[in-house]
């Protein structure tokens, strides 16, 4: 278990990413959603992460229920504010914004001061739970203003009246991550896709600027939305169909894995928590057994040359910590 910052919440390594079992893409039944996450409890997961905008409520509805079978005080769960659920009667389906889920309510951008209030008490009823350890601003990108003035100080006052016991920012980009390490006090930031085997723009200023300041770094998108995880023509990179010298890349990666007895998968999920900022790295499993592979490959050792192979064929540059 790692500390986030100096708050005193504590992660698992290895923690299980909500957003799949919000119907990701294509649906998951509920048992089997229930039982991707009594799997990872046994397995020794012990943090979880979900936010309103993954199914319209529905993965924080999912996890909540699966959860509440467990003593409170033996996990942490994070949630996120800044896109408030509105009830809606336009009916259709919600796939435009990437789940498989009716559209009974639509999501509305509000990073003020009530708005982080409001959606974190409408996340609580949702969860069935009565707090949750760490609140992140979620996907700021086009609301920096708001998110930096009212945003960002409703999240301190609430960690300083005790409700939350962590506060962040997670974001698919990491230079407005840098500036909340940089310019404010939050304990964690999460940074999706930035921190991969195939992204390391992350490194480049947010990481250092993390260890400086004494931020934790939750990594999230460790397989680049699914590249890492299987390369093939036509697989997807950062929510896209990756480009021939992304593919071929990637497909380079899985020959040196192989030639050194691990997948690919092992290799992405070592590599992001190589890092000493890193405290845990999310992944989303949608059945048991994708839970029982993360596992399983999160706790494979990666031989040291494997990443000398990586480096000397100019894979990885050296300045990239393993």
């Amino acid at each position: 278990m790692n500390t986030l910052g100096t708050s005193g919440v504590r992660v698992s390594a290895l923690g299980f990413g909500g957003a799949v079992i919000g119907n990701l893409f294509t649906e998951v039944g509920d048992e089997q959603a229930h039982e991707a996450v009594t799997t990872a409890w046994q397995r020794g997961i012990r943090y979880f992460d979900t936010a309103p905008h993954y199914g319209l409520g529905l993965s924080e509805r999912r996890l909540g229920e699966a959860l509440r079978e467990h003593p409170r005080a033996e996990y942490t769960l994070s949630t996120k504010v800044g896109r408030r659920l509105e009830p809606s009667a336009d009916g259709g389906d919600d796939l435009a914004d990437g789940f498989a889920v009716p559209a009974t309510h639509r999501r509305v951008w509000d990073f003020s001061a009530d708005g982080v209030r409001r959606t974190l008490e409408s996340s609580l009823e949702r969860l069935g739970l009565d707090h949750v350890d760490v609140v992140y601003l979620h996907d700021p990108d086009d609301h920096a203003e708001e998110a930096f003035r009212e945003g960002y100080p409703a999240l301190e006052k609430l960690r300083s009246e005790g409700v939350v016991g962590a506060i962040g920012a997670g974001m698919n980009q990491a230079e407005m991550l840098t500036r909340f390490v940089r310019e404010t006090d939050v304990d964690v930031v999460l940074c999706a896709g930035r921190y991969t085997l195939l992204d390391q723009s992350a490194l480049t200023e947010l990481l250092p600027a993390a260890v400086a300041r004494g931020v934790s770094v939750v990594i999230g998108g460790a397989f680049n939305s699914g590249l890492l995880a299987d390369p093939r023509p036509g697989a997807t990179y950062n929510y896209a169909q990756a480009s021939g010298d992304v593919l071929d890349r990637a497909l380079r990666m899985r020959e040196a894995a192989e030639r050194h007895g691990i997948s690919l998968r092992a290799a992405a999920l070592a590599f992001c928590v190589a890092h000493p900022a890193v405290a845990s790295v999310l992944v989303g499993a949608r059945s048991a057994a994708e839970v029982q592979d993360a596992a399983d490959q999160f706790a494979t050792p990666v031989p040291p040359a494997f990443w000398r192979e990586l480096r000397d064929t100019g894979l990885l540059t050296p300045e990239e910590p393993s």
